[in-house]
């Protein structure tokens, strides 16, 4: 299973393209080289094809391979996107009908690092207890070393939120009856019996809940996470709740109340997504490459294949920023991990008692 490069705390992020404009709509950009591939791989698949669940974007459509590049990288010759909704028994069907179908050198995930453990959370067999699988849940594995490895990635305050919209997320997908993750689970299991690489090929979500917060004001912060609690202790749950259970349909909920959120939440993540489809080094010299996402990705992530023209690098992607002195930043810290110590006991209990 191959992850990205470890990012670097030095690094200012510039982000490299802009969101898809209003008019751009990925299933007219992709129908007609989708249509006909499809077909000739198998027929079947044609269903998903005309929903727009599935889409080609052949070489020609990438744009240039830039010059920073080595001079023996070449991008995958094609790469097929399969939108999939995180809950969903259908999907999971897809999935498999797809790679068979397909037969790829590589299947990119929507997953990073440390949500790995989201796929084989129903093959652990240690008897001990694992958080609620979602898509903020610390790696499927053991609480406390999944606590000290998000804190190594991204830090207490990204840990603190991760916690919070970890049970959040729980409670309000809690009516589907249905673990989440069934699809990438699929993903690794046919993965496994074609010879396909498996491939992380989501922002480190550490990244992107630090720079989340950082989009917020204060005010928006204290805001947020009283909401969030708000929601998690609530004995009642409103029909809104219980419609928004997927992570896409919480981070556009959320980008409406706080709109810089949008930026980090959903479109860096299509930039980076797509990165990891054409030019990470797990994809190069491939032939075909399949991608496992969320259909609402699909069209910032199929916008960002096609208008980049050589724009989306590594280092631009996950790159954070700190204008801090080392003094404020140590004073900060102190008063900082107090509360938040405070906060992930009580956070803590709440998992406890939701498992």
């Amino acid at each position: 299973m191959a992850a990205g490069p470890t990012p670097s705390t030095a690094a200012s992020f510039r982000p490299p393209l802009p969101p898809p404009p209003p008019c751009f709509d990925y299933r007219s950009a992709s129908l007609a080289d989708t249509r006909a591939s499809a077909a000739a791989v198998d027929p079947a698949l044609a269903g998903l094809v005309e929903s727009g669940a599935l889409v080609r974007v052949p070489r020609r459509r990438f744009g240039p391979v830039p010059a920073w590049r080595p001079p023996d990288f070449a991008e995958p010759e094609e790469v097929w996107i399969l939108g999939t909704s995180h809950l969903s028994v259908e999907s999971t069907d897809d999935v498999e009908r797809v790679l068979r179908a397909v037969r790829p050198d590589n299947v990119v995930v929507e997953l990073c690092r440390s949500r790995a453990g989201i796929m084989y959370a129903s093959d652990d067999a240690s008897g001990e207890p694992l958080l609620k699988s979602n898509m903020f849940s610390l790696g499927g594995a053991k609480f406390f070393g999944a606590v000290n490895r998000s804190i190594n990635l991204g830090g207490q305050s990204a840990l603190a939120l991760r916690l919070l919209l970890a049970v959040f997320s729980s409670k309000i997908s809690s009516g589907a009856n249905r673990p989440f993750g069934e699809e990438f689970r699929a993903a690794r299991r046919v993965s496994e019996d074609i010879g396909a690489q498996l491939v992380l090929g989501d922002r480190p979500i550490e990244i992107t809940l630090e720079r989340a917060l950082k989009s917020l004001s204060w005010d928006e912060k204290t805001k947020l996470v009283l909401a969030l609690f708000s929601g998690i202790t609530s004995t009642t749950d409103t029909p809104d709740e219980k419609a928004a259970v997927s992570p896409y349909e919480l981070y556009e909920k959320l980008s409406n109340s706080y709109p810089s959120l949008l930026q980090p939440l959903i479109h860096e993540r299509d930039m980076y997504l797509a990165w990891s489809l054409k030019r990470s080094k797990a994809v190069n010299k491939s032939k075909t490459v399949v991608g496992v996402i969320g259909k609402g990705h699909m069209n910032g992530v199929v916008y960002a294949l096609m208008s980049d023209q050589g724009e989306l690098r590594f280092r631009d992607l996950v790159g954070r920023e700190s204008s801090e002195t080392w003094a404020s930043s140590i004073v900060k810290g102190l008063i900082r991990d107090t509360v938040i110590g405070v906060a992930l006991w009580a956070l803590y209990e709440l998992v406890q008692a939701a498992l």
